[in-house]
């Protein structure tokens, strides 16, 4: 099959990168600092997805659906803020295709864009410590009022790119990208390499699954502006 787009937007943790280490590490030196213990990497991945605050709280309680109490999650916050500005791209690993997909895009003539629930100061860090920043637009979590899986990230960037939401195809790795591009009314693929709260792929109403980023770029044909949507 092919997807046809003039612009593609692309999920960051997951889907560029693989940066649960990072995260990993200063969740767990948050915990350390609430005197509990380590969690697995594995269980921190399944926490990553809905931003830095979601996973302040899924951290504190253990659980995906977990509220920790106002001033824990006060304090766990500026904690992981502080750990993670310290961790942030120091074991993070760009995903094997993904500099190729990106250079196929842009040899492509598509527009992209990194759609991201992490917070702008992380995102711009990390993205140009990997050499990654190279995008047309980035919207990171405070960007919006709302962060995925609501829409408004997705048509944010749409806007920004001077794109319907019919002519870009969404790349991620999780339910939260799919149901933030659905919403907007973007084409969606999703790829393997991600997290997506520890559930399988499969089960994700995505255009395509596929196992990476260089495997999209090539499903990405070129929308011309003439062309029927």
């Amino acid at each position: 099959m092919r997807v046809p787009a003039r612009g593609v937007l692309i999920d960051l943790d997951g889907t560029l990168l693989d940066t649960v280490p990072d995260l990993a590490a200063a969740v767990n030196a948050m915990r350390a600092d609430f005197g509990r213990p380590a969690l697995p990497v594995e269980q921190v991945a399944s926490y990553v997805g809905k931003g830095a605050d979601v996973l302040v709280h899924r951290a504190l309680t253990e659980s995906l659906e977990g509220r920790a109490a106002d001033a824990d999650f006060q304090r766990g916050k500026a904690s992981f803020y502080e750990h993670y500005r310290r961790e942030n791209g120091l074991k993070a690993v760009v995903f094997d295709g993904v500099r190729e997909a990106l250079t196929l895009m842009r040899g492509r003539g598509l527009a992209l864009a990194c759609v991201t629930n992490k917070p702008r100061e992380f995102t711009h860090d990390l993205l140009e410590r990997v050499g990654l920043d190279d995008f047309d637009v980035i919207v990171s979590g405070d960007d919006t009022v709302e962060k995925k899986p609501h829409p408004a990230p997705m048509l944010h960037a749409c806007a920004l790119l001077k794109l319907l939401p019919s002519e870009t195809a969404m790349v991620g790795d999780s339910e939260n990208d799919v149901l933030s591009a659905r919403a907007a009314g973007c084409r969606v693929i999703v790829v393997e390499t991600g997290y997506n709260e520890g559930r399988p792929v499969s089960e994700l109403d995505a255009d395509a699954i596929v196992p990476g980023l260089l495997d999209a770029a090539r499903l990405i044909e070129p929308l011309h502006a003439s062309s029927p949507n």
